[in-house]
């Protein structure tokens, strides 16, 4: 299934719906973040309305409204570590993103004048279906519920002045996610998806998920080891080469730019800058 989180072109509240080609079926009811509220219910299939929408009578949003916690994770990728100038842990790098920065796929990133040197990077985000502490690597599926991207957008002036990065990963807007959460079962291996970014046009990244150092399990026995996983939580699986950090001369996001991030299974988020 790939489950939205949508508002009629015309207005009104939030909705949930399973996205089927161009054409989307709708949950029974709703709730202030409904695809959240599904997730927590743990069932595993959505009750729908019999009318169906056109995909173009809709405007996406990002599929969870507030995650309860973004997990980001930083150097996930060998090239990218060196192109940072970094050392790759013998842990995985983690850092949080606040829920305040979420926006969904064609909502504008927004280049605050504190936000110095933003950059860009394309992820797969997982989503955690059913809670858990201590997960064993070993059963790490069964706490997943699905699948989207994430544009962990980085003012990197902010999050390189200090050893912590959480205030200049999370401006408002920063969090760009969607289109969709692909569930679990349509991804039968996470660590063979192609990923890419491209900026105006120009291909700035370009990898697959099997490079990266910490795979899904690892990332979810070891974060689990510490904090208990929620439903709904959102583990930012890292970002390959090619952001504008490691570049020469370095490459900053500017005003009027349009991002488009692809990650093989899940789909295409694009979002603008201003």
């Amino acid at each position: 299934m790939k489950l939205i989180s949508y508002r009629h072109k015309d207005g009104g509240s939030t909705r949930a719906g399973l996205l089927e080609g161009d054409a989307v079926r709708p949950f029974v009811g709703s709730d202030r973040d409904p695809v959240l509220a599904f997730i927590e219910s743990g069932d595993t299939q959505p009750a729908l309305e019999a009318q169906t929408l056109a995909l173009s009578e809709v405007k996406l949003l990002a599929p969870i409204q507030r995650p309860p916690r973004i997990f980001g994770v930083g150097l996930n990728y060998r090239e990218h570590a060196a192109e940072s100038k970094m050392v790759v842990q013998s842990v995985p790098t983690v850092f949080m993103k606040l829920s305040s920065s979420v926006i969904g796929p064609e909502e504008d990133v927004i280049l605050a004048p504190e936000a110095l040197q933003p950059d860009f990077e394309v992820e797969l985000g997982v989503v955690i279906g059913r809670p858990g502490y201590r997960i064993a690597a070993g059963d790490w599926e069964d706490h997943v519920f699905g699948y989207t991207i994430v544009n962990d957008v980085s003012a990197r002036a902010v999050q390189l002045a200090t050893t912590q990065w959480t205030l200049g990963k999370s401006f408002p807007t920063f969090t760009p996610m969607g289109p969709c959460i692909v569930t679990r079962d349509e991804v039968p291996d996470p660590h063979a998806l192609d990923i890419k970014l491209t900026l105006d046009g120009e291909v700035m990244q370009s990898a697959n998920t099997r490079d990266l150092i910490f795979r899904v399990p690892e990332l979810i026995a070891y974060i689990s080891s510490i904090v208990p996983l929620e439903a709904g939580d959102v583990i930012s699986t890292g970002t390959p080469p090619g952001v504008g950090l490691g570049r020469t001369p370095q490459r900053w996001l500017k005003p009027g730019e349009q991002m488009l991030l692809e990650v093989e299974r899940i789909g295409t988020l694009r979002n603008r800058t201003r």
